[in-house]
C-alpha cells in the first residue's frame, strides 16, 4: 500500500485536534470495540469511522485499509469457526462441530477488528509523527526517549515497505516473475529479506548518529517550542469515545 502510515496534509478536524486527544479517543474506541459483542454498537463505531473518513477525505485509503484488515481477520474468524464449537450444531466435524454461536463469534471478529482499526490508522494518517511525539512529551510527560522510540518505529514501517517494493521492482527488471501462487511468492521473497535487512541496519545506524549529533541525550520536556493546548473539539471527541465505552461496558454487564 503506497503511502502506508505516511502523513496526509489537510485541514479537517482531525488535522487540527490535539495529538494526545486523537490517541486517547482512538484507544477508547478500540477498548469499546473489544468490550462489547453487540453488533449494533459496532455498527455505530463503523458509521463513525465512515464519517471521519469522509470529513478527512480519506475514503479510498480507509476502504483499502478495511479490506486489508477484513482479509486478515477472516483467517482468525475461520480458526474460531472451526475450533470453537458453541451453540446449536450446524455442521459436524471430525474434531467437533460448527455451531450457531461459532458463526456469530467469527462474524464478530471481522466486524470488531475493522471497527477498531480504522480510528487508529486515521490518527496516524492525520498527525505528523513529530507532533505526536512532542505532544506525548509535553502533555503526558512521557520521557522523550520512549516517545522517540515509538515515533521511529512507526516511521520505519513505510520506509521498510518502500525499500521492499524497490527491491522487488529491481528484481522484476532483472526478469524475476513474482506472479503465481502464495508459495512461489514466499520462496522468491525470502532471499530479498537479506538486502532489506542490510538496508534497514544502515538506515537505523544513520538515524542514531544523526540523533546523537543533534543532542538527543540533552532533550527534555522543555526543549520543544510548540505547545499543544486542548480545545472544545478535543474534549468532545474524547467524550464521545468515552460514552461509547461506557455503553459497551453497560451492554456487557446487563446482557
Amino acid at each position: 500500500m503506497k503511502g502506508f502510515l505516511e502523513y496526509v496534509p489537510g485541514e479537517s478536524f482531525l488535522h487540527t485536534m490535539n495529538p494526545v486527544a486523537k490517541l486517547a479517543a482512538a484507544f477508547l474506541l478500540v477498548i469499546a470495540c473489544f468490550a462489547t459483542s453487540n453488533f449494533i454498537l459496532l455498527a455505530v463505531v463503523i458509521a463513525l469511522d465512515a464519517v471521519m473518513a469522509v470529513r478527512c477525505k480519506m475514503v479510498p485509503q480507509t476502504i483499502g485499509l478495511a479490506k486489508a484488515v477484513a482479509a486478515f481477520s477472516v483467517v482468525l474468524a475461520l480458526i474460531a469457526l472451526l475450533f470453537t464449537p458453541q451453540g446449536d450444531v450446524l455442521m459436524s466435524l471430525p474434531w467437533g462441530y460448527i455451531g450457531t454461536a461459532s458463526v456469530l463469534n467469527a462474524a464478530l471478529i471481522v466486524v470488531r477488528l475493522v471497527a477498531c482499526a480504522v480510528p487508529l490508522f486515521l490518527v496516524f494518517y492525520m498527525t505528523k509523527l513529530t507532533d505526536m511525539a512532542n505532544a506525548l512529551v509535553k502533555v503526558l510527560h512521557v520521557p522523550y526517549k520512549y516517545a522517540f522510540t515509538f515515533m521511529s518505529t512507526v516511521h520505519f514501517i513505510p520506509v521498510f515497505m518502500n525499500d521492499m517494493a524497490g527491491i522487488m521492482e529491481a528484481q522484476t527488471a532483472r526478469g524475476v516473475e513474482f506472479d503465481g501462487g502464495l508459495v512461489k511468492k514466499v520462496r522468491l521473497m525470502v532471499p530479498l529479506c537479506v538486502p532489506l535487512l542490510v538496508s534497514s541496519v544502515r538506515k537505523t545506524n544513520s538515524a542514531a548518529i544523526a540523533a546523537e549529533v543533534r543532542g538527543f541525550n540533552l532533550r527534555t520536556r522543555e526543549s520543544g517550542f510548540k505547545e499543544y493546548p486542548f480545545s472544545g473539539i478535543d474534549f468532545a471527541a474524547m467524550g464521545i469515545a468515552a460514552a461509547l465505552l461506557v455503553v459497551a461496558i453497560l451492554l456487557r454487564v446487563l446482557l
